[in-house]
């Protein structure tokens, strides 16, 4: 089994390596040289044996080796892998994204797996929008297949280095040391028993759901909302909800429900520059990826829906105060809510590390902060109406300097899981906050919770974190002016049962003031 997939992983990586290849022309690949250090050996790869399984079986090369070796297995498997046809979609997509700080970035990330020989590689994108074109009109219909995509890259032979996976899943695995050693430290929350996660204290019948249009001053289309409203009478108390890069409302309804239930008016936006349906766009090329702008439009989203129902603008089914309004958000969304809090973006250290490909903080969301780094000097969003946040896995450790929290004047709760990969715990969550005066901000680890499954979907009762969102929201609007963080000012959670019977969920910021 592992000698199939390592060749499909082979051409694979040799699709990726187009990516990120070189300006200047050169002859057309014509092989790829896999290089295995930890086995002290290489696997050659001939792209005129892939024209065929009989080519394959008659070839010399290191793959044909194997394929023998397997009796043609492999060879039928590869041909028929690297014979499909690609969409016409991938050319268009490459076109519109040529220049993009977000494609430099992960073009950036994929030079680093190998080069072509005696080239520089080329992470504006120019050279995969070339690449794309000129096996299109070399192919049927203008489709080509992934072998044809491979033969129209320039130069002649591509090194591809597998160890650099090695590295990168070794780092990940550091990444997430300070989380199991706090873990093991501090116990659980409890969870609500099924009778309270059910039918939360003071809930009403099943919110009212409704979809709104609000235009806005800082987009040329209106924005898209979801509301979820109680039934009966509300508290008259507004929460908002932020979604990630390339989500939607819809991945957090269930916090909204769980929210509304219990009184709360709720909005959940679409961010039209970087939702759920301009990643459709992107890969179909219509649109470039989310443009370093959306680091400052986002929260203005927000901030127009807080001004609209304070105008009446947007209506909703029960009188709300939006003076004092929660902020929850998810991954990007998480972001944008810390940016509300006032948290106040500086370039430093983006200017500093985004080029450091080997620095051992470095993770996946590095690839979206670092496509930022033009836009932060405009990102400086802080509104005195929002009173607290909820930020979960937010890319932020270069985004806000260090200490930058003390100087909040809204209480902020952050939420890591310990497996998350894409936003790791260590690097981005706590690492940013040990030794620091948390001043009533706290930081909950959710044991085994990664990127995606901490989103509660529609789930009524708010997921995983559910029962946490409600108690924070609660406690925020419950303490009055004591809301407002201060040195050595206790924290807002209670002691009651707002953990998870899915994944623990564990509040570490007790063990975080000793820097260990």
């Amino acid at each position: 089994m592992a000698q199939r997939c390592r060749p499909l992983r082979t051409g694979l990586l040799g699709l990726a390596l187009a990516l990120a290849l070189p300006l200047a022309p050169a002859r057309a690949l014509e092989e790829v040289l896999v290089e295995l250090p930890l086995l002290n050996t290489s696997l050659r790869v001939r792209l005129d044996e892939l024209s065929s399984p009989e080519a394959l079986l008659r070839g010399n090369s290191s793959l044909a080796e194997l394929d023998r070796a397997s009796r043609g297995q492999v060879g039928e498997a590869l041909v028929a892998l690297f014979h499909q046809r690609l969409p016409l979609s991938i050319s268009r997509a490459a076109e519109a994204s040529v220049g993009s700080p977000l494609l430099e970035q992960v073009l950036l990330l994929l030079s680093s797996f190998g080069s072509v020989e005696g080239v520089t590689p080329d992470v504006s994108g120019h050279t995969l929008e070339r690449t794309l074109r000129r096996a299109m009109a070399e192919a049927p219909n203008g489709q080509p297949t992934l072998l044809e995509v491979m033969k129209a890259i320039p130069g002649q032979r591509a090194r591809l280095n597998l160890s650099q996976a090695a590295v990168l899943l070794q780092r990940m695995l550091e990444q997430r040391t300070l989380a199991d050693r706090l873990l093991a430290r501090v116990p659980p929350a409890p969870a609500p028993t099924a009778a309270s996660a059910a039918a939360p204290q003071g809930a009403t019948a099943a919110p009212l759901r409704r979809l709104s249009q609000l235009p806005v001053a800082h987009r040329p289309q209106p924005l898209q909302l979801l509301l979820l409203e109680p039934q009966g009478n509300g508290n008259g108390r507004l929460v908002l909800i932020s979604h990630g890069l390339w989500d939607s409302p819809t991945s957090f309804e269930g916090w909204g429900r769980r929210l509304a239930a219990a009184g709360y008016t709720v909005v959940l936006p679409w961010h039209p520059g970087s939702d759920q349906r301009q990643q459709h766009e992107v890969l179909s090329g219509q649109t470039p990826p989310p443009s370093p702008e959306e680091l400052a439009l986002r929260p203005l989203d927000l901030t127009a829906v807080v001004d609209a129902i304070g105008s009446g603008a947007l209506r909703t089914g029960h009188p709300v105060d939006s003076q004092r309004v929660v902020v929850l958000g998810h991954s990007w969304g998480a972001t944008t809510s810390l940016q509300l809090a006032g948290l106040v973006p500086t370039d430093s250290a983006l200017l500093r590390r985004c080029g450091e490909l080997n620095h051992p903080e470095r993770n996946l969301s590095w690839t979206l902060q670092c496509s930022w780094t033009t836009a932060v000097k405009r990102a400086a969003i802080n509104d005195g109406r929002i009173i607290a946040v909820v930020a979960v896995s937010p890319p932020m450790a270069l985004l806000f300097p260090r200490g930058s929290g003390e100087r909040l004047n809204t209480r902020v709760l952050l939420v890591s899981g310990s497996r998350d990969w894409v936003v790791p715990p260590d690097p981005e969550a706590i690492r940013p906050l040990l030794g620091v005066d948390l001043q009533g901000h706290q930081l909950v680890l959710a044991q085994g919770g990664d990127h995606f499954n901490l989103r509660p979907r529609d789930a009524a009762d708010g997921g995983v974190l559910g029962a946490l969102m409600l108690a924070w929201t609660d406690a925020a609007f419950g303490a009055g002016a004591k809301v407002h963080p201060a040195p050595g000012m206790a924290a807002l959670l209670p002691s009651g049962p707002w953990g998870s019977a899915t994944l623990p969920l564990v509040d570490v910021s007790p063990a975080l003031g000793s820097g260990r």
